[in-house]
């Protein structure tokens, strides 16, 4: 739920709530109350029987009643003394009560002219009204108790005295407690039911979303946070779920690109060691005088080329790497003739590896005049390092390499297969990660640093290529990769 409806629906059950629960309390107290009266019926009920109780508007009746009574046995004659019943009616009309002579029928003294009025009619005859001493008359239209005292006057004239109560401005002293209790009930559920509420829709949340940034903060990054809510908590869960997993990818990946930069820096240093060491040993071999003859010399001095170049290929090797890891590799794409520029690649590097008593085979079946888009020097990168890899690997005396170009209607495909030890199906689908070494050892033989075909992958793809590889343990392994063709497009013919 979001904000702004909780807030809506919270304002609503503040006002809405307490006064329903009012209304419900205050019926049902005063049903209760009502109970204990004599003669209640729901038909007959109305909010003024929710005042004072029957009994005690009674007996405030009474107080009065029994003074009048009391005064009736005894000197009739003092109701005719209009300052004496202005005592008395002075007496209870602070309790809604008021004193009432009729003489014959007409008002011979009241203590509340306008209200008087109103219930004269209505009052019982001489005689009618004086049944017991506990007997009353309630006028449930007009709200009033009546009580009713016979007298005669000194001429003769039939008079009575009426003691009248206004029963609803007695208010229940009962019902107060009642109510002010059932209020206060109210109101505490009210607040502690909104109090959960939002604890468990707001507060609950934050708190485990706080928990969670803890979590974070100490660089735990697998404490997940699951909900089903909506709104703006929703959100924020499913905010923080994103941040989480992409804050563990990228600190896995960092981790790993740290741990591959300690891994480079452990290889090149061994490789850079080992021709180092090698052209300290035939320099000083020199300075020695070991090399006492022009064939030695020649011999000591061409080594010290060879380790040299090794060098100089391992640095630009490295060079090269980080123009990758910075998607910074320079390219010149223009249109090659594959025929052409595999044949001067495939003559240059049969001289080499004449030399090292590896045979070079080369096969074309793409069409003489198939183009492609590439940078002629990144790809000769591509071929350098697919034919150092498989001398560096090769395990046979005679050894063999075939490079085959094959059409593939909108593409070509070309293959570098050899006849060395082969990968392992284990390792076949890493060798294009970075770093990844399968001979785990680093014999001097068999060094370099890792990045070789990482580079090659990265090379190809940046043409709109892809590349793969095929091996069998102890017959060798073939490089494939594909490259799209330039295909020419022809001017329409225009319609004369």
């Amino acid at each position: 739920m979001k904000f702004k409806t909780r807030l809506r629906v919270t304002f609503i059950t503040i006002i809405m709530l307490p006064l329903v629960l009012t209304a419900i309390a205050f019926i049902t107290i005063g049903i209760y109350l009502m109970n204990m009266n004599q003669g209640f019926s729901l038909e007959a009920f109305d909010y003024s029987m929710m005042s004072e109780g029957m009994e005690a508007f009674v007996n405030t009746t009474d107080e009065a009643y029994y003074v009048l009574l009391e005064q009736a046995e005894e000197d009739p004659s003092k109701f005719e003394d209009k300052e004496y019943l202005e005592m008395i009616n002075s007496e209870v009309s602070r309790k809604s009560t008021y004193l009432l002579v009729r003489k014959g029928d007409e008002i011979y003294y009241t203590g509340n002219e306008a209200a008087a009025r109103l219930i004269f009619q209505k009052l019982p005859d001489y005689g009618e009204g004086e049944l017991s001493e506990d007997s009353g008359v309630y006028y449930n239209e007009l709200e009033k108790y009546v009580k009713q005292i016979d007298f005669t006057f000194s001429d003769g004239t039939e008079g009575s005295v009426f003691v009248v109560t206004k029963v609803n401005a007695l208010i229940s002293r009962q019902l107060l407690i009642d109510m002010f209790i059932a209020i206060l009930l109210i109101l505490v559920f009210t607040s502690m039911m909104l109090t959960q509420w939002i604890q468990k829709g707001v507060f609950n949340p934050i708190d485990e979303l706080n928990i969670a940034m803890r979590k974070i903060k100490e660089g735990n990054f697998d404490y997940a946070l699951q909900t089903d809510a909506k709104g703006e908590i929703g959100d924020l869960y499913r905010n923080y779920e994103d941040m989480r997993l992409r804050l563990k990818e990228s600190t896995e990946e960092n981790h790993q690109h740290e741990e591959q930069n300690k891994e480079l820096v452990s290889n090149i240093s061994h490789d850079l060691k080992t021709p180092i060491t090698a052209i300290k040993g035939y320099v000083e071999g020199i300075m020695d005088g070991v090399a006492d003859t022009p064939e030695k010399m020649d011999k000591y001095i061409k080594t010290i080329y060879n380790k040299a170049n090794d060098m100089d290929k391992l640095i630009n090797e490295l060079t090269l790497y980080s123009g990758i890891d910075n998607n910074r590799i320079p390219y010149n794409f223009r249109r090659i003739n594959v025929a052409d520029y595999f044949g001067d690649c495939v003559e240059e590097i049969g001289l080499d590896l004449e030399s090292k008593n590896i045979e070079l085979n080369y096969s074309n079946m793409a069409d003489p005049s198939t183009m492609v888009i590439a940078d002629p020097e990144q790809m000769k990168k591509v071929i350098n390092n697919i034919i150092s890899n498989s001398v560096k690997y090769m395990d046979k005396r005679h050894g063999e390499i075939d490079i085959r170009i094959l059409d593939e209607v909108d593409s070509i495909r070309v293959e570098i297969e050899d006849n060395g030890k082969g990968i392992a199906q284990k390792d076949l689908q890493k060798i294009f990660e970075r770093f990844y070494r399968t001979d785990a050892s680093r014999n001097s033989a068999q060094g370099g640093s890792g990045i070789g075909l990482s580079i090659v992958k990265k090379i190809i793809e940046d043409h709109g290529g892809y590349i793969w590889a095929t091996s069998k343990e102890g017959e060798g392994t073939c490089m494939h990769f594909v490259l799209r063709k330039y295909i020419e497009l022809q001017p329409q013919e225009t319609v004369a």
